[in-house]
């Protein structure tokens, strides 16, 4: 992968109060390169309950890259690729979303609790663009 066709790559996930922080920020550094700083915001829930936000923005190509590499070990890749012109907005956004259990495992899966949203570059910026270069990136992991 000889260029990495997104502006940044966002990882986010909720840490709630029956989760341990540690456990939940474990599971988040399965995407992130070696110490990445995560930024933690703390919430409330709607009856009160602790919430606490966790999230990553990798903007530089080479920590890109590592992320993809783990997207990489999906072991259906290939459905994701099948699913593209559903994963990519109108804002040439990209979607995805990991199991955050497997995840504090050192596992990739496909699941719920961790979001990831890249913006795909795209001149001009069109969906359709952003698709295409989305699907060449895959290709090519």
């Amino acid at each position: 992968m000889s260029s990495v066709p997104f502006h940044y790559v966002d990882l986010r996930t909720f840490c709630y109060a029956t989760e341990d922080d540690r456990r939940v920020e474990q599971a988040l550094r399965t995407f992130l390169p070696g110490e990445y700083p995560i930024e933690r915001a703390d919430s409330e829930g709607h009856y009160g309950d602790r919430i606490v936000v966790l999230s990553a923005r990798v903007e530089n190509a080479d920590e890109i890259r590592h992320v993809l590499s783990q997207v990489a070990t999906l072991s259906d890749i290939e459905t994701v690729k099948a699913e593209l012109d559903d994963r990519v907005d109108d804002n040439c956004s990209f979607f995805l979303t990991f199991d955050k259990q497997a995840a504090f495992r050192g596992d990739v899966a496909r699941g719920d609790g961790i979001t990831l949203r890249a913006k795909v570059e795209a001149y001009p910026a069109k969906r359709e663009h952003a698709v295409a270069n989305a699907r060449e990136l895959l290709e090519e992991l």
